[in-house]
């Protein structure tokens, strides 16, 4: 990490600030508890790791007769907790063992620099340290020093095909200055989509009900989308105005057999450039189609303390629109990706993204937005997958955002790629303002509703990438099923036809 923006983050150490709202699902604020702590005060206890002095207020909540909304807010806390301790499931030895796996001559005092660094990613649960899973594997991304210690014969961690540049961004620049237009390049790429139950996850007979993402048509980005099926059939799809969409399906359970759901859909995806003058940006219309996008979005879009000064330190009084973006954009952009820890666990991600020294896709994605619509500029949410041509067969879950620039209107923006290694400032920029068009999106907002609407506790109560199930029994999470991603890409043409 460039050192001048290290400076301006947090240290790792810093306690995470509770967030304003629970997470999920909201809580009643106007039941208090007499004579017991606040709501943010139990949230801030499970960040710290204070599991049995939070367990204690909610298990006297839950005791007391606080409501529908109250006991589910105070029911999802301890299932946070129980979440948490799934991801933090490694003691030092076991931290330790995987890591020699790759520095077989691995020393304790490196171990315990690293860890001193905030290079390993802990939380001290009621005064013993347990190590995030993926600290091993985040540590060769964090530390220079850590990957020369590696075996030679060890991978290198690896990006995504269009992660760096490639002939392929320059096609799409060229294509859109031949054109004059920012949407360039289509392909029609046809999906399948799975989420398998595991066998026994649900007693025999139960229906088990789960939501697969599904996309809407976006203008320019997404379009001619296509159902082809599902299995079982039956499907029922989430009008196309739900912001996070899915296609429902149910089945029965059947003892020692996985209950397997399945959907088929194609649908034409191009890439955007847009050619921005910074001279030609204008200040934010006042216009009330903007306004949400311009707010706070508690849990995790809120406008804090460190946040602000973060902010401040970074722009230095600077005000103009475009140069605001350009540099809340390249500083986020400096936050080392690392593995992320389940997001349904954490109770602010954009303070947290600021805080942790490191952040995967969304949390980068959530605290630029947040950046931005504290200095004035709409910012929104979009996610989904990433893939690659057929040869390559890569695939993965992906989170970038938009923003809004007049007289351009909203942009793409994906900051996890970031600034591209490149002397044209074109190519360089290429994501902010343009994106590939080997990407889905499933989703234009973070944190809502299903249609129809879940029975119990999301796995995933930010994203939609994966799929969601659950039976009358309860939730189930995401060690109780598999999803599967298929794709082929094909040149662009064909119709759609009619949706169930």
């Amino acid at each position: 990490m460039d050192t001048v923006v290290r400076k301006l983050l947090l240290p790792a150490a810093a306690c995470l600030c509770a967030a304003v709202a629970w997470a999920q699902p909201a809580a009643d604020a106007s039941t208090p508890i007499p004579g017991s702590v606040s709501d943010d005060a139990v949230i801030a206890m499970i960040d710290q790791g204070r599991f049995a002095e939070a367990g204690t207020h909610l298990d006297a909540w839950l005791a007391g007769d606080p409501g529908a909304a109250r006991q589910a807010a105070s029911a999802f806390q301890k299932e946070r907790m129980r979440r948490i301790r799934l991801d933090f499931s490694l003691d030092e030895t076991a931290a330790k063992e995987k890591l020699r796996h790759w520095i077989p001559d691995l020393r304790d005092d490196e171990f315990a620099r690293w860890d001193a660094q905030g290079l390993l990613e802990h939380l001290d649960i009621d005064g013993e340290r347990r190590y995030f899973n993926r600290a091993p594997s985040n540590l060769f991304r964090l530390s220079s020093e850590a990957r020369a210690r590696r075996r030679a014969d060890a991978p290198m961690p690896a990006d995504g095909p269009y992660e760096t540049l490639t002939p392929y961004h320059a096609q799409v620049v060229a294509a859109g200055e031949r054109s004059g237009k920012d949407s360039v390049l289509p392909q029609r790429v046809e999906v399948t989509q799975s989420l398998v139950v595991k066998a026994d996850a649900v007693p025999a007979g139960e229906t088990v009900r789960a939501w697969i993402p599904y996309p809407r048509e976006i203008p320019g980005q997404q379009e001619q989308l296509q159902w082809i099926g599902s299995s079982p059939s039956g499907a029922q799809l989430a009008p196309a105005s739900t912001l996070q969409r899915t296609a429902y399906l149910e089945a029965p359970a059947v003892a020692g057999q996985p209950t397997r759901f399945q959907i088929r859909y194609a649908l034409t995806i191009s890439a955007r450039h847009t050619a921005i003058d910074p001279a030609a940006v204008q200040p934010t219309p006042d216009e009330r189609a903007l306004a949400p996008y311009l707010a706070e979005q508690p849990p995790h879009v809120r406008f804090s303390p460190a946040l602000r000064a973060f902010s401040e330190r970074v722009l230095q009084g600077e005000t103009r629109p475009y140069e605001v973006v350009r540099r809340l954009f390249n500083a986020v952009d400096q936050i080392p990706w690392a593995g992320a820890r389940e997001y349904s666990t954490i109770s602010n991600i954009s303070e947290y993204a600021l805080q942790a020294g490191h952040a995967d896709c969304g949390q980068q994605t959530l605290l630029l937005i947040t950046l931005l619509r504290m200095n004035g500029i709409p910012a929104r949410w979009q996610s989904g997958r990433v893939f690659s041509d057929n040869a390559t067969g890569y695939s993965n879950l992906h989170d970038w955002g938009a923003v809004y620039l007049a007289p351009y209107g909203w942009l793409p923006m994906d900051v996890t790629t970031g600034a591209l290694d490149s002397d044209q400032p074109a190519l360089r920029d290429f994501y902010l303002g343009g994106i590939d068009g080997y990407r889905i999106a499933f989703n234009d907002d973070f944190g809502q509703a299903f249609v129809p609407a879940k029975q119990h506790f999301r796995s995933e109560t930010v994203d939609s990438q994966r799929g969601e199930a659950e039976w009358a029994g309860g939730n189930l999470y995401f060690d109780q099923w598999d999803d599967r991603f298929q794709w082929t890409v094909r040149p662009a043409g064909g119709k759609p036809s009619a949706t169930p």
